[in-house]
C-alpha cells in the first residue's frame, strides 16, 4: 500500500465532463485529485475485503442484540422512534448500500472508524470516476471496484412494483449526482425511476405521493432518517405502505452509538477500536464524535476541533487512531458494501487528520496476480 505522486492528465476536466462528473471541482478547488494515486498489492485487497465482510457480520450481530435487548439509549435512538426501527429490522427490509470508513496503513488489521449505513456519498467517484481513470491511465492494472455491476444486480433483487422514486434535498450537487447515478443503475436494470426533491414528497391522508399524485411505493432517499423523522410528515411514516431505501433499521448502524455497542459485544476484536458513550474509558487519547454527526463536524481530538451543528444528541468517545499521513495528506479508506457484500474502495484525503467535506478523492489500483485474468470490476 503506497501513495504515488503523478502528473494529472492534461484533459482531466474534459474526461470528468464526459462522464457527468459535475463536482470534480468544488468552489474552485479540486475535489477529484489526479496528482496522486494509491497502489495496493492483490493480497492487501484481500485483507480489506475480508475485514469489511467481518465488520459487517459484527454490525448485524450488534443490530440483533440492540433489538432483542432494547438498547435504543446506547445507540441514541429516541424511544418514540424505536418501534419503527424494530419493526423494520424484524421484517428484514432490504438494504442497498453502505460505506465503512477504515483506518489502515497496510500493516496489522484495518480498523473501523465509523459506518455510513444510511446516506453515504462518494459512490459515483468510487464506482465510475476512478474506473474511467484506470482504463485511461493504466488499462493493464486492476482496481478493487465491482460497485457498478453489483448495483445493477441489486435492483433485480429488490421488489419494487411500479418502480423506485428517488429523492434528495435541494442545493447539494454531490447529493443530486449520487442520486442521479443510482437512478441510472435502476433504469439500466429495467425500473422506472422518477426523481423529486424531499420537500416535494406529498401526503394525501393515506399515502405518500409524488407531484403527479402518484403513490410512492418504494423510495430511495439520500436524506438521513433522523432528519426525515423530524420533518412535518415524519409522523406519517409508520402508517404508510412506502418501502424505504435505506430502511429504518439502518439507524441501528448509522449512528456513532453502534461503535460503543460493538466494542461492548466484541472487546479486543482486531478490526475494532475501543469506544464508549462515556469519556476517559479507552485507556488513552480519544476522539469525541457526535452520535449523529456528519462530514467531520463537531469532532474533538487531541489538538483538533471542528465546528458544526451536531452534538446535542450526545457523543461517543473512541480511541484515537490518527490516519496515516503521506506527503502531508491523511488518507481514509471508504469500503463499499452492496447488499451487504464488499464490492470496492475509495480513497479520500484531507490536509488534517479529520476527514471533512473539503477532502479530496484520489484513485487507486492494484497489480493483479499473474494467474488472474478477470477484472476487479
Amino acid at each position: 500500500m503506497r501513495r504515488l505522486q503523478r502528473t494529472p492528465r492534461a484533459d482531466w476536466r474534459e474526461h470528468a465532463a464526459r462522464i457527468g462528473f459535475d463536482f470534480a471541482e468544488i468552489d474552485g478547488a479540486a475535489y477529484w485529485d489526479e496528482t496522486a494515486c494509491w497502489r495496493f498489492e492483490a493480497d492487501e485487497v484481500d485483507v480489506l475485503d475480508d475485514a469489511t465482510a467481518e465488520l459487517y457480520r459484527l454490525c448485524l450481530a450488534a443490530a440483533e442484540h440492540a433489538v432483542r435487548h432494547d438498547r435504543c439509549e446506547t445507540l441514541g435512538i429516541p424511544r418514540a422512534v424505536w418501534p419503527l426501527v424494530v419493526r423494520s429490522w424484524e421484517r428484514q427490509e432490504p438494504s442497498l448500500y453502505g460505506r465503512m470508513d477504515l483506518r489502515w496503513d497496510g500493516s496489522g488489521a484495518p480498523v473501523l472508524l465509523e459506518f455510513n449505513a444510511d446516506t453515504p456519498t462518494a459512490l459515483f467517484e468510487a464506482s465510475v470516476v476512478q474506473w474511467e481513470w484506470l482504463t485511461s491511465v493504466m488499462p493493464h492494472a486492476d482496481q478493487f471496484n465491482g460497485i457498478h455491476e453489483a448495483l445493477l444486480a441489486a435492483w433485480l433483487h429488490i421488489e419494487a412494483p411500479g418502480g423506485v422514486h428517488f429523492a434528495c434535498q435541494r442545493d447539494s450537487v454531490e447529493d443530486r449526482s449520487t442520486v442521479e447515478y443510482l437512478r441510472d443503475t435502476a433504469v439500466q436494470s429495467g425500473l422506472a425511476a422518477p426523481f423529486l426533491y424531499v420537500d416535494e414528497i406529498g401526503w394525501d391522508g393515506r399515502r405518500f405521493v409524488d407531484l403527479a399524485d402518484q403513490p410512492i411505493r418504494t423510495l430511495f432517499k439520500l436524506y438521513a432518517w433522523e432528519w426525515l423523522l423530524r420533518d412535518s410528515f415524519g409522523n406519517n411514516i409508520a402508517g404508510a405502505e412506502t418501502r424505504w431505501l435505506e430502511p429504518a433499521w439502518r439507524m441501528l448502524l448509522s449512528g456513532k452509538g453502534v461503535l460503543a455497542l460493538l466494542w461492548e459485544l466484541f472487546p479486543g476484536h482486531p478490526n475494532l477500536l475501543p469506544a464508549f458513550r462515556e469519556p476517559g474509558r479507552t485507556g488513552g487519547a480519544e476522539i469525541r464524535k457526535p452520535l449523529w454527526g456528519r462530514e467531520g463536524a463537531n469532532i474533538a481530538a487531541p489538538g483538533l476541533a471542528t465546528p458544526g451543528p451536531y452534538g446535542g444528541e450526545g457523543f461517543v468517545h473512541q480511541q484515537w487512531a490518527e490516519l496515516p499521513c503521506t506527503d502531508g495528506r491523511y488518507a481514509v479508506i471508504g469500503s463499499w458494501l452492496i447488499e451487504g457484500v464488499p464490492r470496492g474502495i475509495g480513497m479520500r484525503e484531507d490536509s488534517t487528520p479529520i476527514t471533512r467535506d473539503t477532502s479530496r478523492f484520489v484513485p487507486h489500483y492494484f497489480d493483479p496476480r499473474p494467474d488472474e485474468t478477470e477484472s476487479g470490476r
